[in-house]
């Protein structure tokens, strides 16, 4: 496949992630079906989704694992799902806020706190769900582990206020967030779906210079993303050039120069 095919087949993904359409292969609707039968399903969706979900799949064969699959010895299981996921995802979908109870690192509950919640976001290293929420009398965005959350009250807003909140939540999340740009060597051209996957979780704008055959990567990020970015790139290595942000970029010459001074010739 070469690189404007692998464009391409990219821009097709994004815009159908945008549009909310999903492609399965006949073997996830299988595996889907499968999970949905364990009894774990009947808290992770409504029994409307639920049932939907069976009713799309039901020309689909069940997965046989009996004889395929064995449990072994296995260290404490932490579970993806958690009991307030849908809870909250109802609420940001109503456009709602919330009255939020939660303890904080002392072990101290802060009680009935007025929130607005945003974003769901789920952490691969410490495996915990976190809540994105505005505090509407700090005008402050903050961060909270679910399993810190003990109490959650759905509370109407006026959509007016709704969207002024919103506005409020654009422009502090603009301000904390850092845009990049990072060139991909030429002579790496055809590894470029893999380097647009170092960078998946980021928002990100792909630009082709047609005459210099150079692609640019726009990479847009939370400032406390940064050090996460900065192993990617050193991770990517020669694949890459960092061409704009100066913070990062001294960083990266930073490293360059620690590495000549360890690995360098000795005269």
């Amino acid at each position: 496949m070469n690189p404007f095919e692998k464009i391409f087949n990219y821009q097709v993904i994004s815009k159908l992630d945008d549009s909310g359409t999903f492609l399965a292969t006949a073997h996830e609707r299988s595996w889907l079906k499968t999970m949905l039968s364990e009894a774990a399903s009947q808290h992770a969706f409504t029994p409307e989704t639920l049932n939907k979900l069976l009713t799309m799949l039901e020309a689909d064969p069940v997965l046989r694992t009996d004889d395929r699959l064995s449990e072994k010895a296995r260290s404490k299981v932490v579970h993806v799902y958690h009991p307030l996921l849908r809870q909250l995802r109802r609420a940001i979908m109503n456009r709602s806020g919330i009255s939020l109870s939660f303890l904080t690192k002392d072990g101290s509950l802060n009680a009935r706190q007025s929130a607005v919640p945003y974003k769901l976001e789920y952490s691969m290293v410490k495996r915990e769900w976190y809540l994105l929420w505005f505090h509407p009398s700090r005008r402050k965005l903050l961060t909270t582990r679910l399993n810190k959350i003990v109490d959650v009250q759905e509370t109407e807003l006026p959509p007016s206020q709704y969207e002024q909140l919103q506005t409020t939540i654009r422009r502090l999340i603009d301000r904390r967030n850092m845009t990049v740009a990072i060139e991909v060597v030429q002579q790496y051209n055809e590894e470029l779906s893999r380097i647009l996957y170092a960078f998946s979780c980021f928002d990100k704008k792909v630009e082709y210079d047609s005459v210099a055959h150079v692609y640019t990567i726009k990479l847009t990020f939370p400032g406390e993303e940064q050090e996460y970015v900065l192993s990617k790139l050193r991770f990517l290595g020669k694949r890459v050039k960092l061409v704009d942000g100066d913070y990062l970029k001294s960083r990266m010459l930073n490293t360059a120069n620690m590495a000549l001074e360890r690995y360098g010739e000795l005269d």
